[in-house]
């Protein structure tokens, strides 16, 4: 009989999680009032040439680089490029801790609550999926095993050869892979909010929930798209609730855009593939982390994946949580991460 443990956990903060917040929201505000303070300088004559993604990806780089990380370009050969961030110094006292993110966007996008509270616990290593910021390839493969073949390859070029591996959403499907085919490398798995194992009839249900095609709601390519996008993946707060529409329009042209084909690809391999009946079940410890409102993959799902991964794998929920947990709930989230990361291995299990 496999054993199978669930927990909810409410979203109460203590004081020192408000002093974490505190110390978060501080720390974000000094990025962005140095970035725009370099923006005034530079004159508000070149601001209708300049992107909105772009000053945004310049507060974001200074926040990260605040954070202890820094930028790192590895080609893997002629026709692939990856891009990451990583610690400056990477401490041997630490763990190291891979981060891959989903379709929101960008790492520095879905990661950026995280870093400052992780990266003081992890040496973190933070890539871009192919086709999201810089990362790109001119090679045909579309499929989540092939990003994680990058990925690992990356890795080993940055000189890493065992980390745990947090994946969220779709980099929940690739972190999967990750753990599956290099087992001697990956130590343990976090997976979060993603809908791996489900059936052909169950993902075309939940794909029918969207009312129209989910290609156009996940890589949005309109306003409206967008806006369903972030509602349909949060519970507590619609952070687009007040935003102009100039502003989303900005993102959808600097994220969305960019080499959107191929980000349509992606998504069409893993949504038209058939269910694999034979998913290999992972040998390493899993922490499966879910919202208890994520209508993107139901909480079904987490209970569905726990059950076939068997006594491996521990299933966290977190209470009056959507999709985006990394958003909502972040507080919570890297708490069940480091503590899941930083234990001793099982050797029992």
């Amino acid at each position: 009989m496999r054993k199978l443990r669930a927990s909810v956990l409410s979203f109460n903060f203590s004081k020192m999680e408000y002093s974490k917040l505190l110390l978060y929201a501080v720390s974000s505000y000094l990025s962005i009032t140095l970035a725009f303070f370099r923006l005034f300088k530079s004159g508000f004559s070149s601001l209708h040439r300049t992107p909105l993604t772009a000053y945004v990806d310049s507060v974001l780089s200074i926040y990260f680089w605040f954070c202890g990380l820094s930028p790192r370009t590895v080609d893997l050969d002629d026709q692939t490029t990856l891009h990451f961030w990583t610690a400056k110094h990477r401490r041997f006292d630490k763990p190291d801790l891979v981060m891959v993110h989903g379709f929101g966007g960008t790492s520095r996008l879905q990661f950026f609550p995280q870093v400052a509270s992780l990266s003081k616990h992890f040496n973190l290593y933070v890539p871009d999926l192919l086709f999201f910021g810089k990362s790109q390839t001119t090679r045909s493969g579309r499929t989540d095993k092939f990003q994680a073949e990058c990925m690992i390859e990356g890795l080993k070029k940055l000189g890493l050869d065992r980390f745990a591996v947090y994946g969220i959403s779709y980099g929940g499907f690739v972190a999967y892979r990750m753990a599956e085919e290099y087992p001697e490398m990956v130590e343990k798995v976090v997976l979060v909010s993603t809908g791996i194992g489900c059936s052909d009839e169950q993902r075309a249900e939940e794909l029918n929930k969207f009312g129209r095609n989910v290609l156009d709601v996940l890589v949005p390519d309109n306003i409206e798209d967008a806006r369903l996008l972030v509602r349909y993946s949060t519970f507590k707060f619609d952070p687009l609730k007040w935003a102009p529409n100039f502003f989303i329009q900005g993102f959808i042209d600097g994220i969305y855009r960019k080499q959107r084909k191929e980000k349509l690809e992606l998504l069409e391999e893993l949504l038209t593939k058939k269910a694999d009946s034979n998913l290999p079940v992972l040998s390493q410890e899993t922490l499966l982390i879910w919202g208890d409102k994520d209508r993107v993959f139901p909480l079904y799902m987490a209970y569905q994946l726990q059950r076939y991964l068997g006594e491996k794998a521990r299933l966290e929920i977190i209470k009056d949580a959507g999709h985006a947990v990394n958003v909502e709930s972040f507080v919570t989230l890297n708490s069940l991460i480091k503590s899941f990361v930083s234990e001793p291995i099982n050797t029992k299990l």
